[in-house]
């Protein structure tokens, strides 16, 4: 254990996001005297600016579309209408709880917090400019580590040539300090954040189009759930334009909105206006500024290379977890990730992180959820496969809810029955994908999965289905 000055540590957590600070509570718990040092607020982008705020809007979209079609459960309760200003104000609320129960544990753990910018002087030493409550430096500190772990997270990004102006081009940190909705919506990006912003707007009366540059939404999902959310959309009235192609050099904004030219690759630009571009393009790791130069770790693109049993550089006591490692972008995973060093640090080394076992969740309407390969990518890996789909529209469950959009998808290797992933599309799905990633964790077969009991009637039943289904024994489809 350090010894020495109260600036002496076992180990220093640079960023307190949630990959940061799951390491600096479980170091604790293990014995070790940490330091958690941020430039903000404990809890980072996902509590802040990211997962927490976009779900509390998402909770409110979802409730208002149900409100609209109360009459069809025999509850008649007039013409729905949205407060935008309440449904922020509730947005805070759900932040600040959060937040608050976040500071109550750095105490629970004797976690010292120091509020301040760091940066690596060499492998285990950190220069801190300590800020004050307004956010203006009131000093400098040095501070030793036995061992480090950086948790710097990540920025919003925008298109070469698109500069966001925080009014009429804007990012998801923007949107989510907003208290007022725009009649109309032009969304860069179909990904994850893309998708769930539009389908909030949407539901919040906002006239939305989504513009993605490949050929599906969420491409990085299977095949069936890309196409099943671009015709839920349709239907529901969002216009999405895939292959979609235009100069962001020359977006112009005005009093009245913003203007596009776009297109499908090949056809001849359309003229494009709304309100507002929400820019959702992607994100950039946060490893500029934090010394990095003054230490032997390897930044490759802009991401720190770690082990991935370890998570650590090719600094030897320094560790990196979260958005700056390059994996999968998500406070969960960054979470693991930070646990993942922390054990290493203590000489208690978990089996190497396995991003195909991480579950993924998207909170749009329908929800999508996915863990492990689609079928597409067994195919490019060369793994012969079998897979059963049942609907979410044979479920009783979901008939109840009024809400059966989608399916459940399981991927199984053709010969040993593994699980080899599960894709789903439609209600609580992102609840529903504990259960696959469990059985992935375990190695199940899909057999085992489908064997398994299934209370009825729940949602969770056509998990089951699905597995059954592999090998044409579903029940009930």
């Amino acid at each position: 254990m350090a010894v020495g000055s109260k600036n002496s540590f076992d180990l220093v957590v640079l960023g307190a996001g949630t990959g940061g600070y799951s390491a600096a509570f479980r170091a604790a718990q293990l014995g070790l005297r940490v330091a958690l040092i941020d430039q903000h607020r404990i809890g980072g982008v996902c509590l802040h600016s990211g997962c927490i705020p976009t779900k509390a809007m998402l909770e409110s979209a979802d409730l208002f579309d149900k409100v609209k079609h109360s009459s069809d459960y025999g509850v008649n309760v007039g013409e729905a209408a949205v407060d935008f200003g309440v449904i922020a104000k509730r947005r805070q609320a759900v932040v600040d709880r959060l937040h608050k129960g976040l500071q109550s544990l750095v105490k629970k753990n004797d976690v010292q917090y120091i509020h301040g910018t760091g940066t690596l002087v060499s492998g285990k030493k950190l220069k801190v400019v300590q800020l004050g409550d307004d956010g203006q430096p009131s000093g400098e500190i040095h501070v030793d580590a036995t061992d480090v772990i950086l948790a710097t997270g990540s920025r919003v990004r925008s298109l070469p040539g698109l500069v966001p102006d925080g009014r009429r081009i804007v990012t998801s940190d923007d949107v989510l300090r907003s208290t007022s909705l725009p009649k109309s919506m032009i969304v860069v990006g179909g990904g994850a954040v893309g998708v769930e912003f539009a389908s909030f707007y949407h539901d919040m009366g906002t006239q939305v189009t989504v513009l993605e540059y490949l050929p599906a939404l969420v491409p990085l999902e299977d095949a069936d759930v890309s196409k099943d959310l671009e015709r839920s959309f349709t239907k529901r009235g969002i216009k999405v334009i895939t292959g979609a192609r235009f100069d962001a050099s020359q977006v112009t904004t005005d009093g009245n909105g913003v203007c596009v030219m776009v297109g499908p690759e090949g056809r001849e630009p359309q003229e494009l206006r709304a309100d507002q571009m929400l820019v959702a393009t992607g994100r950039a790791a946060n490893t500029d500024n934090v010394g990095l130069q003054n230490t032997r770790a390897k930044v490759d693109r802009g991401v720190v290379q770690v082990d991935l049993r370890t998570m650590r550089t090719a600094e030897p006591h320094l560790y990196a977890v979260g958005d700056i490692t390059g994996g999968l972008w998500l406070a969960h995973v960054a979470a693991h990730e930070g646990i993942q060093a922390v054990h290493a640090i203590v000489g208690d080394p978990h089996e190497p992180i396995d991003y195909l076992k991480m579950p993924r969740a998207t909170y749009c309407r329908p929800q999508i959820a996915s863990i492990g390969r689609s079928e597409a990518e067994c195919a490019r890996d060369g793994i012969e496969v079998k897979s059963g789909k049942f609907p979410f529209m044979a479920n009783g469950k979901a008939l109840i809810g009024g809400d059966y959009e989608g399916f459940v998808k399981v991927v199984a290797d053709r010969k040993s029955d593994e699980v080899l992933g599960v894709h789903m599309i439609g209600p609580h799905v992102t609840d529903l994908i504990a259960e696959a990633s469990a059985a992935m964790l375990l190695e199940a077969t899909a057999w085992e999965v489908g064997a398994a009991v299934h209370p009825h009637p729940t949602l969770s039943e056509a998990l089951g289905e699905a597995a059954l289904m592999v090998d044409g024994r579903a029940i009930n489809f």
